[in-house]
């Protein structure tokens, strides 16, 4: 029987306090974050680190001194399976691994958990719904170099992004819907998407993931529009350093809001687990921001987790790609983005 290896990826975080040190290196070392070379860029990242240790440590000690992602990316990989296995993959031997391109269970990690499976195929399916080449490329470069290093035979698909698939959009929909109709009962409510930023740089060099960030929205907005006067807004949260980085910023479009008196709602957007930058930036930080600056109502969009309009999205990818001969799910970026992987 043909065995099946699905690898869902995401960034990862720290799970206790000694992780944050080498979660942060491995972060700023990356060669598709900091776009300069060695010994610059490891000099860089060691100095970074250890600027922004402490700050990390107060962050994370705000949800119980680590991040929780890797049990929450756990979840979904038990649940993607059950997923499977209802939608009749039964004729194939499969499992579901997770793995974290800077925390652990890395690369590295996963690559010997698949050598003892040894399966068929693999497929790379990123929990990243837009692209980037800091994130999506940046797993997948690293996963074929540390496969060859280990002489992994298996044949390799992946999925490049979903920004706009339909289940994805009406998972998310069916979140939003739940908050609007709270937050409906103070006012005409102001929706603002907060994606993560980047800098500026990256996307002029051809990255398409501010694109794809724009064209979820949109298709969020087209299908919600039909049933309410929507007022929203992209906005872009968790900056780092003083180079520029994509506008607006959420915490200046929450204190505009604020004082417009719109009741607000928080989309994560390019979320799909909850950690640090939900839990503590959005639900803490620019909360406190709402309430100095006099806001009449915060409510925040939970991420995906294991929405099963999404695990059904993740589990119909796996089975398109087991039909599939090219090894991907064709490109849906204009050519200009020349950063996509494709």
């Amino acid at each position: 029987m043909e065995k099946l290896a699905v690898v869902i990826f995401n960034l990862g975080g720290p799970t206790e306090e000694k992780e944050i040190k080498s979660f942060l290196f491995s972060l700023f070392y990356d060669k598709y974050i900091l776009r300069i070379p060695n010994p610059f860029r490891w000099i860089l990242a060691k100095f970074i680190t250890v600027k922004r240790i402490k700050k990390a440590k107060d962050i994370y000690d705000k949800i119980g001194g680590g991040s929780p992602i890797l049990s929450e990316t756990n979840k979904q990989a038990e649940a993607l399976y059950k997923k499977m296995i209802e939608y009749n993959c039964s004729n194939k031997e499969f499992n579901v691994f997770v793995s974290m391109r800077h925390s652990k269970p890395l690369i590295s990690d996963t690559i010997e958990k698949l050598k003892d499976y040894n399966p068929d195929q693999i497929f790379l399916i990123p929990l990243y719904p837009q692209y980037s080449s800091t994130t999506t490329r940046s797993f997948i470069e690293e996963f074929l170099k540390i496969s060859f290093k280990n002489n992994i035979k298996s044949s390799i698909k992946y999925l490049c992004c979903y920004p706009d698939a339909h289940k994805f959009i009406d998972a998310y929909i069916q979140l939003i819907k739940i908050k609007y109709e709270q937050a409906k009962l103070l006012g005409n409510p102001k929706i603002i998407f907060s994606a993560h930023s980047l800098p500026k740089r990256i996307i002029e060099k051809g990255d398409p993931y501010q694109w794809q960030v724009e064209y979820t929205v949109q298709k969020i907005i087209d299908k919600l529009k039909i049933e309410y006067n929507l007022d929203w807004v992209i906005s872009y949260q968790s900056r780092v350093g003083y180079s520029k980085w994509l506008t607006p910023y959420t915490e200046e479009e929450i204190i505009k809001a604020s004082h417009q008196h719109f009741p607000i709602i928080l989309v994560p957007i390019t979320f799909v687990s909850e950690h640090s930058e939900t839990l503590v930036e959005l639900d803490i930080i620019y909360k406190d921001i709402a309430r100095q600056n006099g806001c009449i109502g915060y409510f925040r969009v939970e991420t995906l987790r294991n929405s099963e309009l999404f695990i059904e999205y993740l589990a119909e990818t796996c089975i398109k790609l087991l039909n599939s001969n090219s090894g991907r799910i064709s490109r849906i970026c204009p050519e200009q983005f020349k950063e996509c992987i494709f």
